[in-house]
């Protein structure tokens, strides 16, 4: 997952994320002054641009209370940017509107990259606070630059002369550009129609951020205590520590807590003995959101509802019509159908596992003289587990040792984008991030010349927010003379003092997927912020990272970071060959809930206004919809329920009508993973063939054109099908 930063682009995409992330219940208010009409004060580290190597923000010195004034100044200075475009007298031109506008906003895209960083990574009640303070304001500024009139007047000019304005490719793409941004925005609308998008726009904001509140209050409520320590049979003496300490810091000494992630299956589940405690554990993650304190159904319904009046609004059935006219599928049919296509055989797949574990269970109640019982949601995990030992007789203890975390960092991420792409690493301790266990990596190309900055921040922490993303401090562009500086965030639980930081296999493949948003960034070559790197359709942006998980399990990379942390000896053969067998097992579980979860996602945003169930009917409308897309296989529930989908209803955008995008995106990533083990592999000539024709173009070209141009034909499905083990009957 990744997060936009860039120009003009940049404040309207971060001002709505900014105003999803979420605020505390003691949170503690800021004073946010006046509209700023001035200069910002020269002591205020965003006054200008970071004197750092390739401006890295000076967090020593960034304080809590910098941030509003810098917001307040930067919104004040585009807003004379924008001012200074519109009283021009001559006639549009390139140079004197477009120019001027991709230009704009550079202080505020300052303190926007920061803070949004900073309030997912390291936030704190402040931070929160000033969040919910400033989230009206931000979608007002943006809507007030998108929906100018004189402005748009302007950039409309150019556009019915782009003909004839001898402009090269990337600058009439960038025009282009702007005008589709104008008009998806509402410029075209009539006033009445201006100031109720307006207001439609600033209730979603107050409501997403209001969801998720109500989602991160919800999930620490739910988290499970347990009052006898047998219960927690099956968790190492580390994770049952854990969970000690996670009841003594709420006051529960004595107790063990259960604390939940906000996915519906929890990870505790595959280890867990007692059915009973899996049992409550499960309840109470899927129940979340309906009903009591932190109930969600009346937002997501109000939310839904908005968006729908708001796609009608500006001339659109649905608000699934609206967001995918601007991505790669164009369509809602296009979606369904690709989402139709795989359904079937996911559940087919599922089906197959869960028999397979209706056997196990039945076999040990033989053997034991219990009764045996139905597989169930809370058990899957669970017997998943013992299944993949019986079939591949290993589990994550005996892999853990094998994936220390430098190790994986420097000798298997870092090594990968070596061997591939001819990419040199030196760590900079020098070049501090916000916290003490941020590492920052200056990377070099292969000539040895300067490409930019890296940090990784992996560890997790209670203010914190959950899951994996890349975002950015600084984008590339020739206009601003910028190298990209990009920071990579995973949630690792971090041990006691002087124990060994140890991976599971799906963390090491997370650092090389977040690694993929990060080669994506730093491999932008292009003239305008507004291409820069990830800045590409959210069903598009997934792609390079997939794609980078395949090194993860490529032997020469595997065999160079995985090897014991104590003894340095590599994973023996027959271990690591396991762990590459197992990979295509519980694909039939994998992609059913994520599929069910993509499936509810287009239910709620292909409905037109007036057609949204209302709060008391949200359960039934989930099975409705469920079943009748052929994903409602009780022993494999989605991967979010509506009421704490946060990809979905967390930001006034994000991810809603386009939860769809990992798989769509998945599609290319399998295809050239294929390309890449027909045509030798690891090679760096494979490796420049796709930095030179895919990773360095941005948003400057189309993406699907890029990718055709890289493999030399249309996507393929085939691979995609056979990685998830969804072609045999």
């Amino acid at each position: 997952m990744r997060l936009h930063h860039c120009a003009l682009a940049a404040i309207v995409l971060l001002a709505g994320w900014f105003v999803a992330a979420c605020t505390q219940p003691d949170m503690k208010p800021i004073e946010t002054p006046p509209p700023s009409t001035g200069a910002l004060a020269p002591d205020n580290p965003f006054a200008r641009p970071s004197e750092l190597p390739y401006q890295l923000p000076p967090f020593e010195r960034i304080r809590n209370e910098h941030f509003a004034p810098a917001l307040e100044a930067g919104m004040a200075e585009q807003r004379r940017e924008v001012q200074a475009i519109t009283r021009v007298r001559s006639a549009p031109t390139f140079a004197n509107t477009i120019l001027p506008l991709e230009r704009s906003g550079a202080l505020l895209q300052r303190v926007l990259a920061v803070f949004s960083s900073l309030a997912a990574s390291n936030t704190n009640p402040e931070i929160d606070a000033l969040q919910a303070q400033m989230a009206p304001r931000l979608a007002a500024h943006t809507d007030a630059i998108l929906l100018d009139p004189h402005l748009y007047a302007r950039v409309r000019s150019l556009y019915e002369r782009r003909a004839s304005l001898g402009l090269d490719p990337e600058s009439l793409r960038l025009l282009e550009r702007y005008h589709t941004m104008f008009v998806r925005a509402g410029a075209q609308l009539a006033e009445a129609d201006k100031a109720r998008l307006r207001a439609l726009n600033e209730e979603l904001s107050t409501l997403t951020t209001q969801f998720r509140l109500a989602v991160q209050q919800g999930v620490n409520a739910a988290a499970v205590v347990v009052d006898d320590e047998a219960e927690l049979a099956g968790l190492s003496p580390e994770q049952i520590a854990v969970a000690a300490k996670a009841a003594k810091d709420r006051g529960l000494d004595g107790k063990w807590v259960i604390a939940l992630t906000n996915t519906t299956g929890q990870p505790p589940l595959a280890q867990l003995e007692n059915r009973a405690l899996r049992e409550r554990i499960y309840r109470a993650s899927v129940m979340r959101g309906f009903g009591g304190e932190h109930d969600t159904t009346g937002l997501i319904t109000r939310i839904a509802a908005l968006r729908a009046e708001r796609a009608a609004l500006l001339g659109y059935p649905d608000h699934a019509t609206y967001v995918l006219e601007d991505a790669t599928a164009k369509t809602p049919g296009a979606v369904n159908d690709m989402l139709a296509r795989l359904a079937a055989p996911a559940v087919a797949n599922a089906r197959r596992e869960a028999a397979a574990m209706q056997r196990l269970i039945d076999a040990q109640a033989e053997a034991s003289g219990t009764e045996p019982f139905e597989l169930q949601p809370w058990d899957w995990a669970y017997y998943a587990e013992q299944v993949r030992q019986q079939n591949y007789a290993f589990d994550e203890a005996q892999v853990r040792p094998y994936f220390e975390m430098n190790r994986v960092l420097v000798d298997g991420v870092l090594f990968a984008a070596q061997e591939l792409h001819g990419l040199t690493f030196k760590e900079r301790p020098d070049l501090r991030g916000y916290v003490e266990d941020v590492r920052t990596f200056e990377v070099f190309n292969p000539d040895g010349s300067p490409l930019g900055l890296v940090q990784f921040d992996w560890f997790a922490r209670p203010n914190k927010r959950g899951g994996a993303w890349m975002s950015s401090y600084v984008r590339q562009s020739r206009l601003l003379g910028t190298k990209p500086v990009v920071l990579n965030n995973l949630n690792i639980p971090k041990p006691p003092e002087g124990e060994p930081v140890l991976l599971t296999f799906d963390e090491v493949t997370t650092a090389f997927h977040e690694f993929g948003h990060a080669l994506h960034a730093l491999f932008s070559d292009v003239e305008y912020p507004l291409f820069s790197g990830t800045s590409v359709p959210r069903d598009y942006v997934e792609f390079p990272s997939q794609y980078n998980e395949m090194w993860a399990t490529e032997p020469r990379v595997l065999a160079n970071y995985a090897r014991h942390y104590e003894t340095g000896e590599p994973m023996p053969a027959e271990l690591m060959d396991k762990v590459l067998a197992a990979s295509q097992f519980n694909q039939g579980f994998a992609t059913t809930e994520y599929l069910a979860a993509a499936l509810l996602d287009q239910q709620w945003h292909q409905r037109a206004q007036g057609d949204i169930p209302q709060a008391a009917n949200v359960e039934a409308f989930e099975a409705q919809a469920l079943a009748a897309a052929g994903v409602d296989f009780h022993a494999v529930p989605p991967r979010y329920r509506s009421t704490y989908f946060s990809h979905i209803f967390a930001d006034p955008m994000g991810y809603s009508a386009a939860y769809y995008a990992y798989i769509w995106s998945e599609v290319l990533a399998a295809d050239t993973k294929h390309w890449f083990e027909t045509h030798g592999g690891l090679t760096r000539a494979n490796g420049d063939r796709l930095r030179e024709k895919v990773l360095s173009k941005g948003f400057s070209v189309d993406p699907l054109a890029a990718f055709v141009d890289f493999k030399g034909g249309e996507p393929d499905i085939g691979p995609l099908l056979e990685s998830r083990g969804l072609t045999a009957e």
